[in-house]
């Protein structure tokens, strides 16, 4: 039976098949530079042990299993997401470990997991929804971060489609939804100090595409 997407013009719901084996294509798709790239990412993210993570649209858990020995025995990291094949990898991947957890909740939604943590993450998550409902997943970020926290957004950086080189934006608007359009014409710092964030500070991967931004909550 073929599962009905919430949003059918996002690319961030994943169909069955692209969900078990994403990890993998995204390795091939980019010749192998996926898993340095990600590396260099999370060594900027900074974190520290004895830190407790949020990871909101965590997918496998290949992004939480090379931020947990940053945190350590001592810290925690909690997986958010929705499909059952990245529930399957994640549960695997950190079979026999107390300190990390899954739960099946989507985050478009208001959503209240009784607890805060220091770093809510998330990762190509945000621009596969449209505007208003980043709005709700921002609010919950905020929500579930302790005062002084950080919401860290590894995501597409800002840029001017139209300055794109040609092979650049074929790949970009054939690949991408046009959600992601919309992400990358907005002023993300902005929209985040409206939502009680400051102290910003980022991070440019791949050719300056791609950025790591960190933002406190006040």
């Amino acid at each position: 039976m073929k599962r009905q997407r919430l949003y059918p013009e996002s690319k961030v719901e994943l169909t069955p098949f692209l969900a078990r084996n994403y990890d993998v294509m995204l390795k091939a798709a980019s010749l192998g530079r996926y898993g340095s790239f990600l590396k260099k990412a999370i060594d900027a993210m900074e974190l520290k042990p004895g830190m407790h993570v949020l990871d909101m649209g965590c997918g496998s858990g290949y992004n939480a299993s090379l931020m947990m020995p940053f945190v350590g025995e001592e810290g925690s990291l909690m997986g958010l997401d929705i499909s059952p094949e990245m529930e399957q990898q994640f549960r695997r991947r950190f079979l026999n470990m107390p300190n990390v957890q899954f739960a099946n909740q989507r985050i478009d939604v208001p959503l209240d997991l009784g607890r805060t943590f220091d770093v809510v993450f998330m990762s190509f998550v945000l621009h596969g929804f449209p505007h208003e409902v980043r709005d709700v997943i921002v609010e919950n970020a905020s929500r579930h971060l302790k005062p002084g926290g950080y919401f860290m957004l590894l995501d597409f950086a800002e840029f001017d489609m139209s300055r794109m080189p040609r092979l650049h934006h074929w790949i970009f608007t054939h690949v991408e939804c046009v959600y992601a359009f919309d992400f990358v014409g907005r002023n993300w710092k902005e929209i985040l100090s409206g939502k009680g964030f400051s102290g910003f500070s980022e991070h440019l991967f791949l050719r300056n595409y791609v950025r790591l931004l960190k933002a406190q909550k006040i």
